[in-house]
């Protein structure tokens, strides 16, 4: 909702835009502190990392359910927007695919604390898998779609398929003789169409 000028009654969208600016900065910096503490990590280390006082903290998010859920939440919406801008920016949509694909295992591989909270019975945390779902495999399937359409790549491949073999190759990624990243170009590399007329052998 726009924050309202009390003289005017007008909306005041740089106000609101500096809110978000200054949320985003904190999100950022608790998803930091997660992935080096856990998600247990004290707030007053997550307020010094963010430049603000732990009141602040408190008075955006009263719960610790509250901050995981809106980190979650905001490493979801910064992927999902990431794929109209790739697509726009790469040379190709298989390369804008493939640069989305590891965004989204950079999101995996670095939420190990969230990803043990999120299997807690907090109520706060039930919707948040339908969410994940529901951003991220539309933004997938632009890409795919888009990839398909120029015949870099095969028409089969759905974006929950494609979403979900990346997901449990990045299982055990903090494994020192696991390497999931080179998995998962692995993966998608295979995605590529083949014009050669090699049938399989």
């Amino acid at each position: 909702m726009a924050d309202i000028d009390s003289e005017s009654g007008r909306p005041t969208p740089r106000k609101r835009a500096d809110a978000r600016r200054n949320e985003a900065t904190l999100l950022d910096a608790a998803a930091s502190a997660f992935v080096t503490s856990g998600v247990d990590v004290p707030v007053r280390d997550i307020a010094a990392r963010a430049g603000v006082g732990v009141g602040t903290i408190y008075r955006h998010f009263p719960t610790r359910a509250d901050l995981i859920v809106a980190v979650y939440r905001h490493q979801v919406e910064a992927c999902a927007e990431a794929g109209p801008t790739l697509l726009a920016d790469s040379s190709t949509p298989h390369a804008a695919l493939a640069q989305w694909i590891n965004l989204f295992v950079d999101f995996l591989v670095t939420k190990h604390g969230l990803a043990e909270a999120l299997q807690s019975d907090n109520a706060a945390f039930e919707t948040l898998h339908a969410y994940f779902l529901d951003r991220l495999v539309p933004a997938c399937a632009q890409l795919l779609d888009a990839a398909a359409a120029a015949g870099e790549i095969r028409p089969d491949v759905t974006a929950f398929e494609l979403l979900r073999g990346v997901g449990n190759l990045c299982i055990g990624a903090g494994e020192p003789r696991y390497d999931a990243r080179r998995m998962v170009e692995i993966l998608v590399a295979g995605l590529r169409q083949h014009h050669q007329g090699t049938g399989p052998r």
